[in-house]
């Protein structure tokens, strides 16, 4: 009896130490997950799109908006992790031309919103998370020397890893320290 007890102990513990994470499938839980985003004077307003099928493909609209924000479900492409956002039109712009392999430009300050986080590849190969946080993308990428490149330490600067954006630096303001996992 108490080598069951033990196992079911075991079982439940293990389990709760490595959350399967859901991954949004139908619109309905795309939108939902969506929203989960950023604050709600954001996402009322913001159309709701999904990743296309294709690199440089069409963004599919899954909820029409009334401002100039979008929000998009986790997980994009290849992504195994949640990670919805928010964007302003101007970093809407330069996330889907890096996305579709072409130069990024922002012609104005840029804004992001990741409430659920994301995870983003370490310098050692593997991921980790970072925590709900606020991006911002400029036209003056030399305005972001003065920040730290590591994410440690609240506020740094990081670039996504596509090659399209070697050089295009954005800054990342942590909300909340991430998780410990």
């Amino acid at each position: 009896m108490k080598l069951t007890v033990f196992c079911l102990f075991f079982a439940l513990t293990a389990g709760a130490q490595t959350p399967t994470e859901h991954l949004p499938v139908t619109d309905a839980e795309k939108i939902a997950d969506a929203l989960t985003a950023a604050p709600n004077f954001i996402t009322d307003g913001a159309t709701i799109v999904d990743y296309p099928a294709t690199k440089g493909g069409e963004f599919r609209v899954l909820r029409q908006g009334t401002s100039e924000w979008t929000c998009l479900p986790g997980p994009p492409p290849g992504s195994k992790h949640d990670d919805p956002g928010c964007f302003d039109k101007v970093f809407f712009q330069w996330l889907k031309d890096g996305l579709a392999g072409r130069p990024q430009h922002a012609e104005r300050l840029g804004v992001s919103y990741m409430f659920m986080g994301q995870w983003v590849p370490g310098a050692s190969g593997g991921v980790f998370h970072v925590g709900p946080h606020i991006m911002l993308v400029t036209p003056h990428p030399e305005d972001l020397q003065g920040f730290t490149r590591g994410g440690q330490n609240g506020t740094y600067i990081i670039h996504l890893p596509l090659p399209s954006q070697a050089d295009q630096w954005f800054l990342v303001i942590p909300i909340q320290e991430a998780d410990k996992h």
